[in-house]
């Protein structure tokens, strides 16, 4: 944590402590209406964090949940405004993650299938990525300091999956370029889940 706050003045300690303090440890008992905001932040190759990590309390800590759903058992559903995963079980049940989403201008839907995964997978960051964040590595090997995490689900021939992160307080937030992420040990649990091959559907809203 940085101390920032030190340097400001005394009547604005307060506010400074608001914000040093990761929003995922603020903001756990607080509904997911709460957590809809975008976080003006970058990737962090090299900030470790363990696949031990996992939300263990708030609506975005994992949980098996009533879902009325028409998909298959084993298909996953996303709802970006939500910012939940489901992994649809039978009985119109599903377990549900939490997760990080695509800031704006970087959220989508559509439905695709897994076509590959990895454990503590490498990362190269795609060109466009380079340009807007040029500090980042052109390529960085899998491992606790990958802004990968520690396991990655690919969305069909897109650039897009869903991913660990060494970045757990970013949960809950619309931070990233358009990827979906878990805290480490969520996606671990949500790893051997999902089939290569399974449906994913992303939608931008929960269906009623």
């Amino acid at each position: 944590m940085r101390p920032l706050f030190l340097r400001l003045p005394l009547l604005a300690l307060a506010g400074a402590l608001a914000f040093a303090v990761p929003a995922a440890a603020q903001t756990r008992s607080a509904s997911p209406a709460t957590e809809r905001i975008t976080m003006d932040i970058g990737d962090e190759p090299g900030r470790i964090s363990t696949e031990e990590v996992v939300i263990r309390s708030g609506p975005f800590a994992r949980q098996m949940v009533y879902f009325r759903s028409n998909e298959t058992p084993g298909t996953v559903v996303i709802h970006t405004s939500e910012r939940f995963l489901y992994v649809v079980m039978p009985n119109n049940r599903a377990l549900r993650y939490g997760i990080g989403v695509g800031r704006e201008g970087f959220q989508w839907s559509g439905l695709v299938k897994v076509s590959r995964k990895a454990e503590w997978p490498d990362w190269t960051p795609p060109p466009e990525m380079i340009t807007r964040q040029p500090y980042l590595p052109r390529f960085m090997a899998g491992g606790p300091g990958n802004p990968m995490g520690a396991r990655a689900l690919y969305l069909g021939s897109t650039v897009y999956r869903i991913h660990g992160t060494n970045q757990p307080e970013t949960i809950g937030q619309a931070v990233s370029s358009g990827c979906f992420r878990l805290a480490n040990g969520d996606v671990v649990d949500l790893y051997p889940r999902v089939a290569l091959g399974a449906k994913v559907v992303i939608r931008h809203a929960a269906q009623i």
